[in-house]
């Protein structure tokens, strides 16, 4: 038979590629829970996605049936806390992309609230370990003036010619209590349902601030108070809102992280935060990748599947050898930073930028695929477009989170 009319086909190969080596409990853990993705996450993020976010956050929403069905998937931090610290990260990341295949926002909603539970593990405090397990949580650190930059503690990213300004959150401690007072912005995610914040804020020493202070608040102490849930364009079934603290006390048991520590603890927190919003965005770069897949082999243009034409072969092509290049270097450095002994942050950046900006070319060339269908919300691409979209700005813009790796990567010895 001549070359050209023999048909060869690769191995078909299982949704998350060229994946291998998995151990029975990560498969089970894969299967479960992108069962628990496609049967709950998937439409119910497609219908919250059409309510407004006070609707999302009301009595009867949805979104409270799925944080307590996410508690059934046994993945918190204190359940796998007696795991190997390479067999935990493995597992998380597995379960991570699974969620966020089913619906970035509803993803984001569940794992924010582990949060508390992983800064407090981090820091030490096995007392906020056991009192933040099993309360719904949130992050609190970007404020109304302030965003990427409450990232950079030693001024390393600043302009020589600028000055961040003084900050809408501060705290001090008073003896045996840390005493809060000011705003976090809009963007804090979980805000409207959690139960405890782990904070983020500068030290207020006598008046002079800086960086930083760290500690859990219980969201019902006396001086806390919430603004209305953000409205925005993507991800939009993870709640985010404003979060006031007037006076606000808590005991000193509550602290993470002072000004002595603090540097280190948040480059600790962000190396972590930012794997788990690479993890996301894998997700979704994954679910446009099958949406246009399937849609290509089903819709005819020129009496032919789109899957024969080879502009099409080629688009998705470049998407899958995308997925799985992000995917390798943020599974690669998951492993990397849980078993040595200080965490690789440029791995972490790294992996947060690739695979957020992997997301939005795949989800971008995946609508386009769809053509002006995608454009259409009778299907699920210009949704999946919008959440990639917020992901280069999400945990850090992306802009500055690679200035700030970039000073990662300085050796004083060679300078």
């Amino acid at each position: 038979m001549p070359l050209h009319h023999q048909n060869i086909h690769g191995p078909q190969l299982s949704p998350t590629g060229l994946e291998s080596g998995l151990t029975e409990e990560e498969l089970a853990v894969q299967e479960g829970v992108r069962r628990f993705a496609k049967e709950v996450l998937r439409p119910i993020g497609m219908e919250l996605d059409k309510v407004t976010p006070e609707e999302m956050i009301a009595e009867g929403s949805k979104l409270w049936s799925v944080l307590e069905q996410a508690k059934e998937l046994g993945l918190s931090v204190t359940a796998m806390m007696d795991m190997a610290p390479v067999e935990r990260a493995r597992l998380m990341a597995i379960a991570s992309e699974e969620l966020s295949w089913g619906d970035a926002g509803l993803a984001g909603a569940i794992l924010v609230n582990q949060f508390p539970v992983l800064y407090a593990a981090i820091a030490g405090n096995h007392e906020m370990v056991a009192f933040c397990d099993g309360k719904r949580g949130c992050w609190g650190i970007t404020e109304p003036d302030h965003g990427s930059d409450m990232l950079d503690t030693d001024g390393t990213m600043q302009d020589s010619a600028g000055q961040y300004g003084r900050p809408n959150c501060t705290a001090r401690i008073e003896g045996d209590k840390i005493i809060i007072n000011g705003q976090k912005s809009a963007w804090v995610s979980g805000a409207m349902t959690a139960e405890v914040c782990a904070l983020y804020c500068h030290y207020d020493d006598n008046g002079t601030t800086r960086p930083g202070i760290s500690m859990i608040v219980p969201l019902d102490a006396k001086g806390v108070t919430r603004g209305k849930p953000l409205d925005k364009a993507g991800v939009r079934a993870l709640n985010q809102g404003e979060l006031y603290f007037d006076n606000v006390e808590v005991p000193l048991s509550h602290l993470l992280a002072g000004p002595d520590t603090y540097a280190k603890f948040l480059y600790s927190t962000l190396a972590e935060a930012n794997a788990h919003v690479a993890n996301m965005y894998i997700g979704v770069a994954r679910a446009a990748y099958e949406h246009a897949l399937t849609y290509a082999h089903e819709r005819k243009q020129g009496s032919l599947p789109l899957m024969r034409h080879q502009s099409v072969k080629s688009r998705m092509f470049h998407m899958f050898r995308k997925i799985e290049a992000a995917r390798a270097l943020l599974r690669r450095t998951v492993e990397y930073n849980a078993s040595a002994s200080d965490h690789a942050l440029q791995g972490s950046i790294a992996a947060k930028i690739t695979c957020t900006e992997t997301a939005f070319e795949v989800a971008s060339d995946a609508l386009q695929i769809f053509g002006g269908n995608g454009m259409t919300k009778e299907y699920p691409m210009e949704k999946l477009l919008r959440d990639a979209r917020s992901g280069l700005i999400a945990d850090g813009c992306n802009e500055v989170l690679a200035i700030k790796g970039g000073n990662l990567l300085i050796n004083p010895e060679l300078l």
